[in-house]
């Protein structure tokens, strides 16, 4: 079954008409060519909580998406909120997702380590947040889509027979 995603742009300007939302079309556009996952959600909300929450609860609990990536409100800001937002919503955080992407877009830019993304883990959903440039999407998706369909395979109880330890004394 093909990995089900929801991608969630975060932008006032956006959502007021005011700008042109890139970095929504290039996560559907990559996780579409890269992962062969189908983009079933696509949303833009402005940065305030209760629209955000709102949707990543909806596509979570509801709707069962596998993946919610989404594009927006993780910086310095005012009103950036973003992080602060997911992590109400996650149960259990996953800090290396954040972390590889902070390690690789300081490669190419200093700024990549004023980034406040975080991921983590919601029932059977995993939850990304990406910046709101489309460049720093971009390196964002390449340095952790190697790791997403493992990722998704263990949240679904589809990789291996037993995904459980057993420790031996």
């Amino acid at each position: 079954m093909a990995m089900r995603v929801g991608v969630v742009t975060v932008s006032d300007r956006c959502s007021r008409g005011e700008a042109e939302d890139a970095s929504g079309p290039l996560i559907r556009e990559w996780v579409s060519e890269r992962l062969q996952a189908q983009v079933v959600q696509q949303c833009i909300v402005p940065d305030e909580a209760d629209a955000i929450r709102e949707t990543l609860l909806s596509w979570s609990d509801e709707e069962k998406l596998d993946l919610i990536i989404t594009s927006g409100g993780t910086g310095f800001a005012p009103r950036d909120i973003t992080p602060e937002v997911t992590k109400e919503v996650i149960e259990r955080e996953t800090p290396g997702l954040a972390e590889v992407m902070r390690s690789e877009g300081y490669k190419k830019t200093p700024h990549a380590m004023l980034s406040r993304a975080v991921a983590g883990i919601r029932g059977g959903t995993l939850i990304v947040n990406m910046p709101g440039s489309p460049k720093a999407v971009r390196d964002g998706l390449e340095a952790i889509t190697p790791a997403l369909p493992h990722a998704i395979e263990i949240l679904r109880g589809t990789h291996g027979s037993d995904t459980r330890h057993e420790f031996k004394e």
